[in-house]
């Protein structure tokens, strides 16, 4: 078995992300679904409720899903 290197970027970046979990969270499926009602009160500028405040610090640790919430912001604003 070979070892495995990771640069400096890529173990700052993995321990930036285990810095930002929570006891509690959510993955990438339960994200997806409540994105939009998520994208459309920020927009609006309204408080976010206690129930999707999870969507907010998913997408601060998953690339894939804040790629997905900015291209619905842009679709929502044009």
């Amino acid at each position: 078995m070979s070892a495995m290197y990771l640069s400096h970027l890529e173990l700052q970046k993995m321990l930036d992300v285990v810095r930002a979990t929570h006891p509690v969270e959510i993955d990438c499926d339960v994200c997806l679904m409540q994105v939009g009602e998520f994208a459309e009160l920020n927009l609006l500028g309204k408080p976010i409720p206690e129930g999707i405040e999870a969507i907010e610090q998913h997408l601060s640790i998953c690339d894939e899903c804040r790629e997905e919430y900015e291209m619905l912001c842009l679709a929502l604003c044009n």
